[in-house]
């Protein structure tokens, strides 16, 4: 699957070692909406992703990519210590250049 360059980052980078990287891959004023939160700017992401990574220990498996009305929607297999893993997940990516501007996952 060809992800564009910022989703690829997203699912590959590895917790802590890639934070700065996956914390660059998001515009200056992204915002994550997840579990009913919403996090701003890479700063505050950088802080979200490392946080989930330390409780969950999740990884993530894309299994398609689709892109609609300018997001680009990657359906993926989400393990980790958490009820009802493994789950597929729907992460929703907006992008602005070659950066993630907003990403919404359910």
């Amino acid at each position: 699957m060809n992800l564009p360059a910022p989703i690829h980052t997203y699912f590959t980078a590895q917790a802590p070692q890639d934070g700065d990287a996956l914390a660059a891959s998001f515009a200056p004023d992204a915002i994550v909406h997840d579990e009913g939160h919403i996090h701003c700017g890479p700063k505050a992401i950088r802080a979200w992703w490392l946080a989930a990574h330390a409780k969950y220990r999740q990884s993530a498996a894309p299994l398609e990519l689709s892109e609609a009305d300018g997001k680009a929607t990657v359906r993926a297999r989400v393990t980790g210590d958490f009820p009802g893993s493994p789950a597929v997940l729907t992460f929703t990516f907006g992008l602005t250049g070659d950066q993630i501007s907003d990403l919404r996952i359910g």
